[in-house]
């Protein structure tokens, strides 16, 4: 079911890319870094564009201060305990947004989260918004 499910949310998202890019206008600055599949931010910040919008070094400090109010998870507390620095450096390095988007010309980037939900519950936008905000609060 995992599988399905996962199968479903990136064809969904990759269908929403594709929309996406061709709304855009031939002067678009807007450039989908990750169009057809997941990338840690650390594998993301390989890319000479995004080193130019801010160095690796002032993002892992920046992060710090954000990750250290994310509570660690039950299954992370071993690493935790072992090294509280480098777990929050390799917390944030390893987080994998469903996608991103650079403008370089606004040294901009865009993360893109998407939530599978069922909209039986008023609430479910926000309840949504508020998971992927949480989920990825280092890094927006």
């Amino acid at each position: 079911m995992a599988a399905t499910v996962t199968a479903a949310h990136h064809f969904v998202l990759r269908h929403l890319y594709v929309n996406i890019q061709s709304a855009q206008t031939p002067t678009s600055k807007l450039r989908f870094v990750t169009p057809d599949k997941e990338s840690s931010m650390s594998t993301s910040w390989q890319e000479k564009e995004f080193e130019q919008i801010c160095s690796r070094e002032l993002l892992t400090e920046k992060a710090a201060d954000i990750e250290k109010t994310i509570v660690a998870k039950e299954h992370e507390r071993t690493r935790y305990d072992f090294d509280t620095t480098m777990f929050y450096q390799n917390r944030f390095w390893n987080r994998r947004p469903d996608g991103i988007v650079i403008n370089k010309y606004h040294r901009t980037l865009y993360i893109l989260e998407f939530k599978r939900s069922s909209d039986r519950n008023k609430n479910f936008l926000r309840v949504k918004e508020d998971e992927a905000n949480e989920q990825q609060r280092s890094i927006i």
